[in-house]
């Protein structure tokens, strides 16, 4: 029977250990003097020692344990199993016997006797590297933005907080840059996600360049950037950072071998003076950034109090301008083009205006950049263009004859990609003959992408439609390109119309570029014709059409009509 019970205890035992070998866990075991007894196969692999090199030795020799990089070891294990109360896991450093260091998880359960004496302990732990990586792998995630690898809003507001109490406790000032680029959804558009998303991280490297290492850059989402200048002695060290970006983002980016283009608003804020927290400075500095955009873009400007009134007008005002469409709250108003030599109406330019309920008439000029930064632009000039053609055909049907009518077009219509799908159906629905009704064009629209701009030109000539360049010679086109673009008409930017009476340059500027157009077989129409002098002048110099408030404001619809028949000959002569 003792036999049997042996043999029976001897089978149990070897069960025992091949199941214990089997698990993924690491199992050592240690008697009451903490020397080890055991080790399973995994636990073998972990310590890099065999189980009968290992029996017999301590527990600390064979299990190094430190609790942290360059940390002393750690003692007898086997103490805090002592009182016969089991251990939670702790994590700590395994030191191979290869001297391999790896991070584990351990937990230790006391042996204890019938009597209830500790008479071991029973060690199980586990490998928690992989684990700790993917940890720290998603902490990053958490707190980084994929595309850029910059810190996310939610890291900078951390930082930034961070910052202030900082610069709080050691009476120093610190500047907040928001950044945006300047007509990014064009590269987008036209390009492509994949080159854009290339260019925030180009834009990205760019800024990482001019800005210390205790800066921080943020990419907030899209292609907003924010910077947090942490010491900042004087406004104009923050004012050097600006100008610095704005030179490197001007910089050409080659993103798969195609030169590309970008420019950037920066609005600035500063701690103590424009705001006591994070969000605040962050406020003022988008404020500021917004400040940069009325200025025409690609430069910075640091916030001052009265823009945050401004700010809450605009946003007040685009809040309208979302409903005015479908509340029918535009109109338009036409501003006859004459010729200059027989005083006969040529044509109208549709000028929208918008009927606000409670604030009256409010002129392009005031919304139409709004329109264009919450990307209304686009379904307001659909509605221009319908609307003018509808007009043009109600004119014909009253006995007026032909009007031929000029519709402006902006960046966003123009390279939207129904653009021409869309003027060919409003010239179907409204049944005007394409050579009545005439596009205009800005150079600054047209050489945005100039090559693509001539293909679709060329398709808006091969549908018979006019083609105006529209304040001309105020953009930045080549000879090459003008020559290459199809158009029908100059229309001479009424900055130098108004000064050719007075301002001997102008007056030279303004000849030079009616012969240009003449040269090139084009229509030249003088905008913003005044007085009468400058009229003599433009007849004198051979230009061929004008308008201007010296023949007629723009008028509404009903008026306009009563030009067409009382004409302009006595005006010109």
């Amino acid at each position: 029977m003792d036999r049997r019970a042996t043999a029976a205890m001897v089978l149990e035992n070897e069960v025992a250990n091949v199941t214990l070998d089997s698990i993924g866990e690491a199992v050592l075991r240690t008697d009451a003097q903490d020397q080890v007894t055991y080790l399973n196969r995994k636990a073998e692999e972990m310590t890099g020692w065999r189980r009968e090199e290992a029996r017999g030795r301590p527990m600390a020799e064979v299990l190094r344990l430190i609790e942290s990089v360059g940390s002393p070891a750690v003692g007898n294990a086997l103490g805090v199993a002592t009182d016969g109360e089991q251990a939670d896991f702790t994590n700590f450093i395994l030191v191979r016997r290869d001297g391999f260091e790896c991070g584990i998880e351990r937990k230790v359960t006391p042996i204890q006797d019938p009597d209830g004496r500790v008479t071991g302990a029973v060690v199980a732990f586990h490998d928690v590297t992989a684990a700790q990586a993917k940890s720290l792998q998603m902490s990053h995630l958490a707190q980084h933005d994929v595309l850029t690898d910059l810190p996310n809003r939610l890291l900078f507001n951390d930082r930034l907080t961070q910052a202030i109490a900082l610069a709080d406790r050691q009476g120093k000032q610190l500047a907040v840059m928001f950044i945006d680029l300047d007509h990014f959804k064009k590269i987008n558009d036209s390009l492509g996600h994949d080159v854009g998303d290339k260019l925030l991280q180009s834009v990205a490297g760019r800024l990482l360049a001019c800005v210390r290492r205790s800066d921080t850059v943020s990419r907030l989402g899209g292609d907003e950037f924010v910077i947090l200048l942490s010491q900042v002695e004087h406004a104009e060290d923050a004012a050097y950072s600006a100008r610095k970006i704005l030179r490197a983002l001007t910089a050409p980016h080659i993103i798969d071998n195609k030169s590309l283009d970008i420019n950037a608003s920066i609005g600035v804020s500063t701690y103590p003076s424009d705001g006591q927290d994070a969000e605040g400075l962050m406020n003022r500095a988008d404020n500021a950034m917004y400040e940069a955009k009325e200025h025409g873009r690609n430069n910075y400007q640091f916030f001052r109090h009265e823009m945050h009134a401004r700010l809450a007008e605009r946003q007040l005002l685009e809040a309208d301008l979302r409903c005015a469409l479908g509340r029918n709250e535009f109109l338009l108003h036409y501003q006859p083009k004459l010729g200059l030599q027989t005083g006969e109406i040529t044509g109208v330019e549709a000028l929208i205006r918008w009927l606000h309920p409670q604030r009256g008439v409010i002129y392009p000029a005031q919304f139409v950049p709004i329109a264009e930064e919450c990307g209304l632009i686009v379904p307001i000039g659909q509605w221009v263009l319908l609307e003018a053609c509808k007009q043009a055909k109600a004119w014909r049907n009253s006995g007026l004859g032909v009007v031929p009518v000029s519709v402006n077009v902006s960046a966003a219509e123009f390279g939207a990609k129904d653009f021409l799908s869309g003027v060919r159906a409003v010239l179907i629905a409204t049944g005007v003959q394409p050579q009545h009704l005439e596009l205009e064009l800005t150079e600054t629209v047209l050489m945005r992408d100039a090559e693509a701009a001539v293909v679709t030109l060329a398709k808006l000539k091969a549908m018979g439609v006019q083609l105006a360049i529209d304040d001309f010679g105020t953009g930045y086109s080549s000879f090459t390109y003008l020559r290459r673009f199809p158009s029908d008409a100059l229309k001479l930017h009424q900055s130098f119309v108004q000064e050719i009476t007075v301002d001997p340059a102008d007056a030279a500027i303004v000849s030079a570029m009616i012969n240009l157009g003449r040269s090139l077989k084009q229509r030249v129409i003088a905008e913003g014709v005044e007085t009468r002098a400058q009229l003599k002048f433009l007849q004198r110099h051979g230009c061929g059409e004008g308008q201007g408030f010296y023949f007629s404001p723009p008028v509404a619809a009903e008026q306009a009509g009563r030009l067409f028949k009382d004409g302009f000959r006595e005006v010109v002569h």
